[in-house]
C-alpha cells in the first residue's frame, strides 16, 4: 500500500463526528435579555455612545433641524452632505439654511471624488435604527444614503428615532426581520472612527469621521 491509499485509508476509517445541534439562540437571549424601558435603553445607549467620544443631542421631530444648525454653526461647517430622495434631506431643504451650503449626494462618485474627500465638511444619514447592549448605531446604506456618506466627511450627523433603539442584536435582527433580506452593507457604528498604535493611543479619524454627533429624537410630546 502506497503512503498515498494508506492516508486515505485511514481517513476513510474514521468516523464521521455526529453533527452537533444548532445552539438556541432565542432561548439564551430570552433568558438573558433585561427588562428595560424605552427610557432606560435610552440611557444605555447615550453612556456607551459618549463614552467613547459621541455626542448626543435630544430633539423632537419638530425642533432636530433647528439644533443641526446650532450645531453645524458652532463647528463652523461649511457644508452638509445629505442623501436624495429623503424625508429628512427634504426638509432640510425646505428650511433653506443661509449658512450651510446643502449638498445632495446626487451624482456618481466618478464624477466629483475629489469634491467629496477634500470639500465636504459633514454629512447627515439616517439611523435604521440602534442597540442599547453594545452602543450601536445602526446603518443601512442605499442608493439615496450611500455608504460614502459615513465614511468620507469629518464630521457625521446620525438622526436616530427613539423608537427604534432595540435591547440587543438579536432583538434588531428578529424584530427588523433581516432574515429576510439584507443589504450589501449593514453597519454597525459605535462612535468616530479610531485607530490605536502598539502603545494603545487612540488616534480618532484616521479612517474616517473624527467627529459622530448624535441626534436623538424623541416622538413630539415624550420627556427628552
Amino acid at each position: 500500500m502506497s503512503a498515498r491509499d494508506s492516508i486515505l485509508a485511514r481517513l476513510r476509517a474514521t468516523s464521521i463526528a455526529e453533527t452537533l445541534p444548532l445552539p438556541d439562540v432565542k432561548t439564551w437571549f430570552d433568558a438573558h435579555r433585561r427588562n428595560e424601558d424605552t427610557d432606560q435603553r435610552v440611557t444605555r445607549l447615550r453612556a456607551a455612545l459618549q463614552a467613547v467620544k459621541t455626542e448626543v443631542h435630544d430633539v423632537s421631530a419638530t425642533d432636530w433641524i433647528e439644533a443641526l444648525l446650532r450645531i453645524a454653526a458652532s463647528k463652523g461647517l461649511r457644508n452638509l452632505l445629505i442623501g436624495t430622495g429623503t424625508a429628512h434631506g427634504a426638509a432640510l431643504q425646505a428650511r433653506q439654511p443661509e449658512h450651510l451650503k446643502l449638498l445632495p449626494y446626487a451624482d456618481a462618485i466618478d464624477s466629483w471624488r475629489d469634491v467629496l474627500f477634500d470639500d465636504i465638511d459633514a454629512s447627515l444619514t439616517l439611523a435604521r435604527s440602534a442597540i442599547a447592549e453594545i452602543g450601536s448605531l445602526i446603518l443601512w446604506p442605499n442608493a439615496s444614503e450611500p455608504r460614502l456618506m459615513s465614511l468620507v466627511p469629518s464630521v457625521h450627523f446620525v438622526l436616530l428615532d427613539v423608537a427604534t433603539i432595540h435591547s440587543d442584536f438579536h432583538s434588531a435582527i428578529t424584530t427588523e426581520g433581516w432574515k429576510d433580506g439584507l443589504p450589501t452593507n449593514a453597519l454597525l457604528i459605535c462612535g468616530p472612527s479610531k485607530t490605536a498604535d502598539i502603545q494603545q493611543t487612540l488616534a480618532y479619524g484616521a479612517h474616517g469621521p473624527r467627529e459622530l454627533v448624535v441626534l436623538l429624537r424623541h416622538a413630539e410630546g415624550a420627556a427628552a
